[in-house]
Protein backbone atom coordinates (compact mmCIF):
# COMPACT_ATOMS: atom_id res chain seq x y z
CA UNK A 1 0.00 0.00 0.00
CA UNK A 2 1.12 3.56 -0.71
CA UNK A 3 -0.64 5.52 2.47
CA UNK A 4 -0.08 9.53 2.49
CA UNK A 5 -1.03 12.63 3.94
CA UNK A 6 -2.88 15.45 1.65
CA UNK A 7 -3.90 19.05 2.66
CA UNK A 8 -1.99 22.37 3.76
CA UNK A 9 0.56 22.21 5.84
CA UNK A 10 -0.21 21.68 9.67
CA UNK A 11 -3.67 20.13 8.23
CA UNK A 12 -3.28 16.91 6.42
CA UNK A 13 -5.65 14.31 5.80
CA UNK A 14 -4.41 10.81 6.11
CA UNK A 15 -5.03 8.85 2.94
CA UNK A 16 -4.46 5.82 1.03
CA UNK A 17 -3.62 5.82 -2.55
CA UNK A 18 -5.51 2.95 -4.73
CA UNK A 19 -5.61 1.85 -8.28
CA UNK A 20 -8.85 0.40 -9.49
CA UNK A 21 -9.36 -2.05 -11.92
CA UNK A 22 -9.07 0.15 -14.80
CA UNK A 23 -5.73 1.02 -13.85
CA UNK A 24 -7.26 4.71 -12.26
CA UNK A 25 -5.49 6.27 -9.43
CA UNK A 26 -7.64 7.49 -6.71
CA UNK A 27 -7.49 8.96 -3.34
CA UNK A 28 -9.43 6.93 -0.84
CA UNK A 29 -9.76 8.85 2.98
CA UNK A 30 -8.50 7.44 6.35
CA UNK A 31 -10.24 9.67 8.63
CA UNK A 32 -12.84 7.04 9.89
CA UNK A 33 -9.67 4.84 11.24
CA UNK A 34 -7.21 7.43 12.11
CA UNK A 35 -6.93 11.20 12.36
CA UNK A 36 -3.32 10.73 11.11
CA UNK A 37 -0.50 8.60 9.77
CA UNK A 38 1.78 8.45 12.97
CA UNK A 39 3.47 6.61 15.72
CA UNK A 40 0.02 5.52 17.72
CA UNK A 41 -1.57 4.69 14.22
CA UNK A 42 1.53 2.09 13.66
CA UNK A 43 2.03 0.79 16.91
CA UNK A 44 -1.60 -0.07 16.56
CA UNK A 45 -1.65 -2.34 13.51
CA UNK A 46 -2.96 0.44 11.95
CA UNK A 47 -1.78 -0.76 8.40
CA UNK A 48 -3.87 -3.86 8.86
CA UNK A 49 -6.59 -2.30 9.09
CA UNK A 50 -6.68 0.20 5.94
CA UNK A 51 -5.62 -3.02 4.03
CA UNK A 52 -8.71 -4.64 5.22
CA UNK A 53 -10.90 -1.23 4.78
CA UNK A 54 -9.82 -0.95 1.28
CA UNK A 55 -10.25 -4.74 0.59
CA UNK A 56 -13.81 -4.06 1.51
CA UNK A 57 -14.70 -0.83 -0.40
CA UNK A 58 -15.66 0.65 2.97
CA UNK A 59 -13.12 3.97 2.07
CA UNK A 60 -14.58 7.29 0.74
CA UNK A 61 -12.76 8.30 -2.16
CA UNK A 62 -11.40 12.17 -2.07
CA UNK A 63 -12.07 14.61 -4.95
CA UNK A 64 -9.30 17.40 -5.18
CA UNK A 65 -9.89 20.65 -3.85
CA UNK A 66 -9.26 23.55 -6.49
CA UNK A 67 -6.10 24.15 -7.60
CA UNK A 68 -5.19 20.25 -6.24
CA UNK A 69 -3.64 18.22 -3.52
CA UNK A 70 -0.65 19.49 -1.57
CA UNK A 71 1.21 16.39 -0.48
CA UNK A 72 2.56 16.19 2.75
CA UNK A 73 4.99 14.60 4.38
CA UNK A 74 3.74 10.78 4.82
CA UNK A 75 4.10 10.52 8.43
CA UNK A 76 3.48 13.49 11.02
CA UNK A 77 6.43 15.00 12.39
CA UNK A 78 8.42 11.76 13.67
CA UNK A 79 9.48 11.81 17.32
CA UNK A 80 13.07 10.82 15.54
CA UNK A 81 15.01 10.91 12.70
CA UNK A 82 18.19 9.03 12.98
CA UNK A 83 21.07 9.20 9.95
CA UNK A 84 23.37 7.11 9.01
CA UNK A 85 26.34 8.75 7.06
CA UNK A 86 28.71 7.60 4.78
CA UNK A 87 26.84 4.17 4.05
CA UNK A 88 27.73 4.18 0.15
CA UNK A 89 31.56 2.91 -0.30
CA UNK A 90 31.38 5.41 -3.60
CA UNK A 91 29.95 8.33 -1.20
CA UNK A 92 32.73 7.65 0.69
CA UNK A 93 35.44 7.81 -1.43
CA UNK A 94 34.53 10.67 -3.27
CA UNK A 95 34.35 12.62 0.14
CA UNK A 96 37.58 11.32 1.10
CA UNK A 97 36.22 9.43 3.96
CA UNK A 98 37.65 5.96 5.11
CA UNK A 99 34.96 3.24 4.84
CA UNK A 100 33.34 2.80 8.05
CA UNK A 101 33.83 -0.23 9.90
CA UNK A 102 30.20 0.78 11.79
CA UNK A 103 27.29 2.79 11.12
CA UNK A 104 28.21 6.13 11.31
CA UNK A 105 24.89 7.85 13.01
CA UNK A 106 23.79 10.84 13.48
CA UNK A 107 20.86 12.98 14.63
CA UNK A 108 18.73 15.34 12.48
CA UNK A 109 16.12 17.44 13.88
CA UNK A 110 12.49 15.97 13.18
CA UNK A 111 11.18 19.53 13.01
CA UNK A 112 13.16 19.86 9.09
CA UNK A 113 10.69 17.34 8.07
CA UNK A 114 8.53 18.43 5.06
CA UNK A 115 6.45 17.25 1.98
CA UNK A 116 8.28 15.97 -1.03
CA UNK A 117 7.60 18.77 -3.16
CA UNK A 118 7.68 21.92 -0.78
CA UNK A 119 10.24 24.16 -0.97
CA UNK A 120 13.89 23.56 0.41
CA UNK A 121 15.06 27.08 1.82
CA UNK A 122 19.26 27.54 2.00
CA UNK A 123 20.11 29.28 5.30
CA UNK A 124 21.17 32.67 5.73
CA UNK A 125 24.70 32.75 5.60
CA UNK A 126 24.85 29.55 3.60
CA UNK A 127 27.61 28.73 0.99
CA UNK A 128 27.44 25.16 0.64
CA UNK A 129 23.88 23.39 0.86
CA UNK A 130 24.28 20.12 -1.32
CA UNK A 131 21.82 17.01 -1.80
CA UNK A 132 21.66 13.38 -1.02
CA UNK A 133 18.89 11.10 -2.04
CA UNK A 134 18.04 8.61 0.57
CA UNK A 135 16.15 5.28 1.24
CA UNK A 136 14.22 6.56 4.76
CA UNK A 137 12.97 3.53 6.89
CA UNK A 138 9.85 4.23 8.72
CA UNK A 139 9.70 2.29 12.06
CA UNK A 140 5.98 1.03 12.92
CA UNK A 141 6.72 -1.26 15.95
CA UNK A 142 8.83 -0.66 19.27
CA UNK A 143 12.51 -1.87 18.45
CA UNK A 144 14.96 -2.40 21.58
CA UNK A 145 17.56 -4.79 21.75
CA UNK A 146 17.05 -6.61 18.82
CA UNK A 147 19.39 -10.16 18.05
CA UNK A 148 18.56 -10.83 14.36
CA UNK A 149 18.28 -8.73 11.10
CA UNK A 150 14.56 -10.89 10.95
CA UNK A 151 13.09 -9.35 14.12
CA UNK A 152 14.73 -5.78 12.67
CA UNK A 153 12.33 -5.92 9.14
CA UNK A 154 9.56 -6.76 11.20
CA UNK A 155 10.13 -3.53 13.04
CA UNK A 156 9.51 -1.54 9.43
CA UNK A 157 6.02 -0.62 8.46
CA UNK A 158 7.48 0.73 5.26
CA UNK A 159 9.82 3.16 3.03
CA UNK A 160 9.79 6.55 1.71
CA UNK A 161 12.03 8.61 -0.30
CA UNK A 162 14.14 10.97 1.95
CA UNK A 163 16.10 14.19 0.68
CA UNK A 164 19.38 14.76 2.89
CA UNK A 165 19.51 18.20 2.18
CA UNK A 166 22.97 19.23 4.11
CA UNK A 167 24.84 22.50 4.42
CA UNK A 168 28.49 21.35 4.18
CA UNK A 169 30.53 24.47 5.98
CA UNK A 170 28.20 24.29 8.71
CA UNK A 171 28.31 20.28 8.91
CA UNK A 172 31.87 20.25 8.51
CA UNK A 173 33.66 23.55 9.21
CA UNK A 174 31.88 25.13 12.22
CA UNK A 175 31.02 22.12 14.74
CA UNK A 176 32.74 18.66 15.68
CA UNK A 177 29.29 16.82 15.23
CA UNK A 178 27.19 16.89 11.72
CA UNK A 179 23.86 18.26 13.16
CA UNK A 180 24.50 21.73 12.93
CA UNK A 181 24.58 21.49 8.84
CA UNK A 182 21.72 18.81 8.84
CA UNK A 183 19.32 20.77 11.20
CA UNK A 184 18.19 23.35 9.13
CA UNK A 185 14.39 23.95 8.75
CA UNK A 186 12.82 22.59 5.50
CA UNK A 187 16.07 20.05 5.47
CA UNK A 188 14.53 16.90 5.01
CA UNK A 189 11.78 16.67 2.04
CA UNK A 190 9.95 12.92 2.91
CA UNK A 191 7.38 10.92 0.71
CA UNK A 192 5.26 11.15 -1.19
CA UNK A 193 4.12 7.51 0.02
CA UNK A 194 5.19 5.35 2.75
CA UNK A 195 4.73 2.15 1.03
CA UNK A 196 4.93 -1.28 2.86
CA UNK A 197 7.40 -4.03 3.18
CA UNK A 198 5.40 -5.96 0.64
CA UNK A 199 5.01 -3.81 -2.58
CA UNK A 200 9.33 -3.31 -2.22
CA UNK A 201 10.41 -6.48 -1.28
CA UNK A 202 14.35 -6.73 -1.26
CA UNK A 203 14.53 -2.71 0.57
CA UNK A 204 18.26 -3.39 -1.12
CA UNK A 205 16.50 -4.10 -5.10
CA UNK A 206 16.23 -0.38 -5.56
CA UNK A 207 17.97 2.33 -7.56
CA UNK A 208 18.35 5.87 -6.23
CA UNK A 209 18.56 9.01 -8.76
CA UNK A 210 18.64 13.06 -8.45
CA UNK A 211 19.12 15.33 -10.46
CA UNK A 212 19.51 19.03 -10.32
CA UNK A 213 18.04 21.53 -12.76
CA UNK A 214 17.38 18.59 -15.18
CA UNK A 215 21.63 17.52 -15.03
CA UNK A 216 21.59 13.97 -13.62
CA UNK A 217 23.77 13.89 -10.96
CA UNK A 218 23.15 10.91 -8.27
CA UNK A 219 22.37 7.41 -9.87
CA UNK A 220 22.85 4.61 -7.19
CA UNK A 221 21.24 1.51 -5.82
CA UNK A 222 20.69 0.17 -2.49
CA UNK A 223 22.36 -2.95 -3.32
CA UNK A 224 25.65 -0.92 -2.75
CA UNK A 225 24.92 -0.16 0.82
CA UNK A 226 28.06 -0.66 3.03
CA UNK A 227 25.29 -1.75 5.87
CA UNK A 228 22.21 -3.20 4.71
CA UNK A 229 18.78 -2.03 6.20
CA UNK A 230 18.10 -4.73 8.38
CA UNK A 231 21.75 -4.10 9.75
CA UNK A 232 21.24 -0.63 10.56
CA UNK A 233 18.02 -1.06 12.40
CA UNK A 234 19.20 -3.85 14.55
CA UNK A 235 22.54 -2.08 15.09
CA UNK A 236 20.67 1.32 16.31
CA UNK A 237 18.29 -0.99 18.74
CA UNK A 238 21.28 -1.64 20.78
CA UNK A 239 21.95 1.63 21.45
CA UNK A 240 18.40 4.01 20.88
CA UNK A 241 15.27 2.32 21.05
CA UNK A 242 12.90 3.25 17.88
CA UNK A 243 9.76 3.51 18.67
CA UNK A 244 6.77 3.88 15.96
CA UNK A 245 6.83 6.91 13.48
CA UNK A 246 10.42 7.34 13.74
CA UNK A 247 12.80 7.86 10.45
CA UNK A 248 15.83 6.07 9.27
CA UNK A 249 18.15 8.14 6.80
CA UNK A 250 19.88 5.41 5.31
CA UNK A 251 22.72 6.90 3.67
CA UNK A 252 23.57 8.51 0.20
CA UNK A 253 25.40 7.02 -2.71
CA UNK A 254 27.97 9.38 -4.62
CA UNK A 255 26.98 12.54 -6.89
CA UNK A 256 26.39 14.99 -3.83
CA UNK A 257 28.26 18.36 -4.49
CA UNK A 258 30.73 17.65 -1.84
CA UNK A 259 32.19 14.76 -4.04
CA UNK A 260 32.10 17.16 -7.44
CA UNK A 261 35.37 18.51 -8.84
CA UNK A 262 33.61 21.64 -9.31
CA UNK A 263 31.29 21.61 -6.00
CA UNK A 264 27.92 23.06 -7.34
CA UNK A 265 26.14 23.77 -4.48
CA UNK A 266 22.48 24.86 -4.15
CA UNK A 267 21.53 28.23 -4.82
CA UNK A 268 18.10 29.84 -4.55
CA UNK A 269 16.01 29.26 -8.06
CA UNK A 270 17.28 26.09 -8.66
CA UNK A 271 15.07 22.85 -8.82
CA UNK A 272 16.41 19.51 -7.34
CA UNK A 273 14.28 16.20 -8.90
CA UNK A 274 14.51 12.47 -6.56
CA UNK A 275 13.59 9.10 -7.27
CA UNK A 276 13.52 5.37 -6.12
CA UNK A 277 12.22 2.61 -7.74
CA UNK A 278 8.51 2.28 -6.23
CA UNK A 279 8.81 4.74 -3.92
CA UNK A 280 7.86 7.44 -6.24
CA UNK A 281 9.08 11.37 -6.67
CA UNK A 282 10.14 14.50 -5.61
CA UNK A 283 10.74 17.62 -6.85
CA UNK A 284 11.74 20.83 -4.41
CA UNK A 285 12.56 24.30 -5.30
CA UNK A 286 15.46 26.08 -3.80
CA UNK A 287 14.52 29.55 -1.94
CA UNK A 288 16.37 31.69 0.02
CA UNK A 289 15.49 31.42 3.76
Amino acid sequence: MRLLRLGPRGAERPAVLDTTGDGRERYLGLSDITCDIDGPFLASDGIDRVREAVAAGSLPELGPPPGGWRIGAPVTRPGKVVCIGLNYRDHAEETGAAIPERPVVFMKDPGTVVGPHDEVLIPRGSRKTDWEVELAVVIGRRARYLESHEEALACVAGYAISNDVSEREFQLEFSGQWDLGKSCETFNPLGPWLVTPDEIGDPQGLGLRLSVDGEPRQNGHTKNMIFEVAEIVRYLSRYLVLEPGDVVNTGTPAGVALGLPDQPYLRPGQSVELEIDRLGRQRQILRQA
